[in-house]
């Protein structure tokens, strides 16, 4: 397996740098924080790269909050200065690992993301249907308290594996126990790094399934995964044998109540739409999680807290999520206007 060295002169130059702020502020220009960076945006950068040069950088404390969505996730928000060195960092090392990936891992990836998968594991379905020749089963599975388990030394190892560079190794490291909780345990969901670790960490098991288990159907979107097959009971030998390898190899575990083999015909629930052979559905769950959000969104615009524009880029977002499923149910949607 190729290795890569020399790669930290490219991580902290200035172009770099440059490069990540852009990035780190889009959409966000405006916030109080950005604008300070950006005040003295040269002074800013240069004392950065001095930093990163001398590997005396040292990552600041996260802000911390809850958000609920489709369930409850608390997010730690780095500083915007560490949010430019994590773009910096994974410029550099996010092609190195991308390159590796199986091609249905479809999270937190340039030109894939959650129409491409729907599209993906339409098509399973299909060929499963045409190829199988018999009621096919789905094997779906979520790791539990995913970004929370993951373990440093495993991931450091994982990254040695395709990194050489010393000083990318300790960069990597300073981010990774930034926001330690637990000893040697868990990195932030909030932090662009964190979702490139999080794919490397799993494309592990990603390995182990297309090629040591050699499954045909399987697709992921981060920590949530998916089998189609043929026998209920070879499902349920493949679920013992991942639980295994996760336990063994990864320490983590599968959900308890989320790790299901059930037939294909009842639906797939997945990335907030239900998907049969020939159509695909909004989720219930959805519906009642936007029809509320929109409800808060409207209040905010009539106390001027929200502006319109916000609001119609809001409502425009879901009706495009809305649109890509093959539903009735945006008739009820404009009900609430």
């Amino acid at each position: 397996m190729k290795t890569y060295k020399n790669l930290f002169k490219e991580v902290y130059s200035f172009q770099n740098l440059h490069l990540a702020y852009l990035k780190a502020r889009k959409c966000k220009r405006y916030r109080k924080d950005i604008l300070k960076f950006t005040y003295n945006l040269e002074e800013n950068l240069l004392k950065l790269k001095e930093e990163l040069l001398n590997q005396t950088y040292q990552h600041g404390e996260y802000k911390e909050f809850i958000v609920c969505d489709s369930k409850k996730r608390h997010i730690k928000a780095a500083p915007f200065r560490d949010r430019v060195v994590h773009h910096a960092l994974c410029n550099i090392i996010e092609s190195i690992f991308d390159k590796g990936f199986i091609y249905d891992s479809y999270a937190c990836r340039k030109n894939k993301g959650t129409h491409k998968t729907i599209r993906r594991l339409e098509k399973f379905i299909k060929s499963s249907n045409d190829k199988l020749n018999s009621k096919i089963y789905c094997l779906q599975c979520d790791v539990s308290k995913y970004f929370d388990s993951i373990n440093h030394k495993i991931l450091l190892e994982i990254i040695r594996k395709k990194i050489a560079d010393k000083k990318v190794l300790w960069l990597t490291d300073e981010i990774i126990s930034s926001s330690q909780e637990k000893q040697d345990t868990g990195i932030p969901i909030g932090n662009l790094t964190s979702q490139l670790f999080a794919n490397a960490y799993l494309d592990e098991l990603d390995q182990f399934i297309k090629h040591q288990l050699k499954i045909k159907y399987y697709l992921r979107y981060m920590d949530d995964f998916l089998i189609l097959g043929c026998e209920k009971k070879e499902l349920n030998w493949i679920k013992e044998k991942i639980k295994e390898f996760l336990k063994i190899g990864l320490k983590l575990d599968l959900h308890p109540k989320k790790a299901n083999i059930f037939p294909i015909n009842k639906g797939i629930s997945f990335l907030g739409y239900r998907i049969f052979k020939n159509y695909k559905l909004l989720k219930k769950e959805t519906i009642k999680r936007f029809i509320k959000r929109i409800k808060v969104y409207k209040k905010r615009l009539n106390e001027g807290t929200m502006t319109q524009k916000k609001f119609n880029n809001s409502l425009q977002s879901w009706l495009s999520y809305a649109d890509f499923a093959n539903s009735n149910h945006l008739i009820k949607i404009f009900n609430i206007h």
